[in-house]
C-alpha cells in the first residue's frame, strides 16, 4: 500500500502559478502510474493530468493543456503539478492518485488517494 501526501495548494490570483507536490511513502511510487484530479465545490471529480510510470507518457484534460504541466522524481517518491496561466475555473481541491494497473482518466481506476489540498484562483 502506498501513503499520498499533496502540498503545494494555496491562494493566487488569476493568470498565477502554482507547483503542487505529492509526496508517497510506503511502497516505491514507480510502480504506479500516477494522476491528479480535481473536485470543486458542488461538482463531480474530474481528470486533470496523468503520467506513466517512466515519465515518458502524459495525459491532461482538454481545459488543463498547455497550462499544467505534470512530471514525476522517481528518486525522489514525488509526483508534480505545474499549473501556469490559473483561471478561477481552476478553484478545486487536487488530489493526487495511484493506480497499480493503467494510466486513465477514470478516478474509479485509481487505487489510493491522497487527502487532497485546496486551490483557489481569485478574479
Amino acid at each position: 500500500q502506498v501513503q499520498l501526501v499533496e502540498s503545494g495548494g494555496g491562494l493566487v490570483q488569476a493568470g498565477g502559478s502554482l507547483k503542487l507536490s505529492c509526496a508517497a511513502s510506503g511502497r516505491t511510487l514507480s510502480n504506479y502510474f500516477m494522476g491528479w484530479l480535481r473536485q470543486a465545490p458542488g461538482k463531480e471529480r474530474e481528470f486533470v493530468a496523468a503520467i506513466n510510470r517512466i515519465n515518458a507518457i502524459t495525459d491532461y484534460a482538454d481545459s488543463v493543456k498547455g497550462r499544467f504541466t505534470i512530471s514525476r522524481d522517481n528518486a525522489k517518491n514525488t509526483v508534480y503539478l505545474q499549473m501556469n496561466s490559473l483561471k478561477p475555473e481552476d478553484t478545486a481541491v487536487y488530489y493526487c492518485a495511484a493506480s497499480r494497473d493503467v494510466m486513465s482518466r477514470m478516478p474509479h481506476r485509481y487505487d489510493y488517494w491522497g487527502q487532497g489540498t485546496q486551490v483557489t484562483v481569485s478574479s
